[in-house]
């Protein structure tokens, strides 16, 4: 196991000189919790609504930044060099990258398995990039064409392998009563789960009453719903130097998860399961510390009539999953948090992903775990979560890798 001065801090490059752990034996599939696409050029615009067609997202070639989507109605322009750069060294990331130097999988499905494979990956929750963003988007009825667009697209996207490929969908939950109808939608399309915004697009928070038949939807149609960093307003600006914002990405998700536990939802609807997604782990023990801690002390800061029959920390415990890739701290902290609410995840293509030496990674950090820890945070809680057969897919790790 690395100490806090050999990790390598997600400077992937290194991963492959660092002195090894024992390889890890695995007879069972590893399922990253977390992956995600770079929506092809076409996945907007031939996907939409045509009467958005002409406004809908888009790339656009740049001399100077690269190939970049481009949102109609936001400034923000997004780097695809950034989006797709899984694999590369911290010096050769290169956010003016064009569309074909760009990892054909995370577009183009045909080449996904064997993306796959080369990682010892047998399956992938598969998440949008673009579609973070438009979370963001000012024009509620603009995000709501554009991730049905994007629901369609991740759908033919994944029809390639429906059991090793798991698309999670989007909505921009303009109503309770849309948002129900929605997820009946997406669940008899096949859609394995839910991105939400970070905000909803009502102009009441997620701890309202009023958002309690759409949790109760939820857990009928064993739909996960989940959170994603960077899907809420102001989330990631930060003070002094731009790598100061790797520090504050992840503050909007634990502020979410501190609005459901304290706002009562999991009291009101104990069977909710949702996600916490990219924001690390090895926080949680100390978050639920301090949320048991403001509890004790200052409980009579909750609305007038509103009980919480339980601490903090127990809806935490048991409500709430948290996916990490390389957080290695989150592997030592097992015994201090719910180990079954544990998603491992290798969040390809992304340039801050473990792809494709999670297996090297894995056999350093994961070294300290029981072997029903391992399987479980590398298979078992995502599979019961998503409700994945681990028979229809291939056995993870080493000898998945050598096969490519």
């Amino acid at each position: 196991m690395l100490s806090p001065g050999q990790h390598y801090s997600r400077d992937l490059s290194s991963m492959r000189v660092l002195g090894k752990g024992e390889p890890m034996q695995v007879n069972y599939p590893i399922i990253s919790a977390d992956s995600h696409i770079a929506e092809a050029p076409n996945a907007y615009l031939d996907y939409i609504d045509p009467k958005w067609r002409d406004v809908a997202p888009h790339v656009v070639e740049t001399e100077d930044r690269g190939d970049v989507y481009v949102i109609d109605g936001m400034k923000r322009t997004i780097q695809m060099g950034l989006i797709a750069a899984a694999g590369q060294a911290p010096e050769d990331l290169n956010p003016q990258a064009k569309w074909d130097e760009l990892p054909r999988s995370g577009w183009d499905s045909n080449y996904r398995l064997k993306d796959q494979d080369r990682d010892g990956v047998s399956a992938e929750v598969i998440y949008p990039s673009v579609g973070m963003v438009l979370c963001n988007h000012p024009d509620a009825d603009y995000k709501k064409a554009s991730m049905e667009a994007y629901n369609r697209w991740i759908s033919d996207y994944c029809s390639v392998d429906r059991d090793r490929l798991l698309p999670i969908a989007q909505t921009p939950l303009r109503s309770v009563e849309e948002g129900i109808a929605e997820l009946e939608a997406m669940k008899a399309s096949g859609m394995r789960g839910v991105m939400m915004p970070g905000n909803p697009a009502t102009d009441f928070d997620y701890d309202d009453p009023r958002w309690d038949p759409f949790w109760k939807a939820a857990v009928d149609l064993k739909l996960p719903l989940s959170w994603h960093i960077l899907t809420a307003k102001e989330s990631g600006r930060p003070r002094g130097p731009k790598a100061n914002s790797f520090m504050t990405i992840i503050r909007a998700n634990q502020d979410i998860m501190g609005t459901l536990v304290f706002g009562g939802v999991f009291e009101r609807n104990p069977q909710l399961r949702v996600v916490c997604v990219e924001a690390d782990a090895g926080w949680v023990p100390h978050y639920m510390y301090r949320m048991d801690h403001a509890y004790k002390r200052h409980r009579y800061w909750l609305p007038p009539g509103q009980e919480l029959s339980k601490l903090p920390s127990e809806y935490f415990r048991e409500n709430i999953y948290t996916t990490f890739q390389d957080d290695w701290i989150a592997f030592k902290m097992v015994d201090h948090v719910n180990h079954k609410r544990l998603l491992w995840a290798n969040d390809f293509p992304h340039s801050d992903s473990t792809w494709p030496w999670s297996q090297e990674m894995l056999d350093e950090h994961a070294a300290s775990l029981t072997d029903v820890q391992a399987k479980d945070i590398l298979c078992d809680n995502t599979a019961e979560l998503y409700e994945i057969n681990v028979a229809d897919l291939p056995v993870g790790g080493d000898s998945l890798a050598a096969t490519v």
